[in-house]
């Protein structure tokens, strides 16, 4: 008898729309395993940081790629991530290696070399995976059961991001904040490799004067459409 593939839920959609917050708040209702590829991506821009390698030298990524071991663990409802096994959960979403993260994620090597990764630890979950990025309802599972296109007012994405970096810490004003997604966003959507768009068949959910409540409600009557 052949296996029951997990229900996949993927989320799409740029910076600060909300995909995390909501994609953690899911995942726990539902008993889904979380996959943020956002933050895979991430992990490959650090690495490559780290040793000094430059971000678009495709042979050096490609050798790098084959070394990394990337892993996700929920701990006390925070979605940790492991690089080689260390916690670089905070290290990963500093505003360098955001920048950095959306250059490597350009780069037609390194998406083809995780793809297969991403995959993986979605059908490896025993009930359902929800998955949250740029390509997810496009490339990585255009077969999603579930696909949403989340997405906010720029000035709304800006802000959020700017008090999430405030809270941590991180002095940065908001006109920069603002100057840097407005550059993540044009490389998001304008990189040949899998650029950011919506699936023809997504839900289409605008954060903009929603709370996040809210748009887990509308997510989840999707999600229970589907199981009826």
């Amino acid at each position: 008898m052949t296996a029951r593939r997990p229900l996949i839920v993927a989320i799409d959609g740029p910076a600060g729309a909300g995909k995390s917050t909501v994609s953690k708040i899911l995942a726990r209702r539902l008993g889904f395993s979380l996959v943020d590829t956002g933050a895979i991506y991430r992990c490959v821009a650090l690495a490559a940081r780290e040793r000094g390698l430059a971000l678009d030298d495709d042979a050096a990524l490609e050798k790098l790629l084959g070394t990394l071991h990337i892993s996700f663990k929920m701990v006390e409802q925070y979605n940790h991530v492991f690089l080689d096994g260390r916690d670089v959960s905070d290290a990963i979403r500093s505003p360098e290696n955001s920048l950095a993260a959306s250059q490597v994620s350009s780069r037609p090597v390194v998406r083809a070399s995780l793809l297969e990764l991403q995959r993986r630890l979605a059908l490896n979950a025993k009930v359902g995976a929800i998955l949250e990025g740029r390509d997810i309802g496009t490339v990585v599972f255009p077969d999603a059961e579930i696909k949403i296109f989340l997405d906010a007012d720029p000035t709304i994405r800006a802000r959020r991001r700017f008090e999430e970096l405030f809270e941590k810490g991180v002095d940065k004003s908001l006109s920069d904040v603002q100057a840097e997604q407005n550059k993540r966003d044009k490389d998001d959507r304008e990189r040949e490799a899998a650029p950011l768009k919506p699936a023809a068949d997504a839900l289409h959910i605008n954060s903009t004067a929603l709370p996040m409540s809210e748009v887990e409600r509308l997510i989840e009557e999707a999600v229970a459409a589907k199981r009826r």
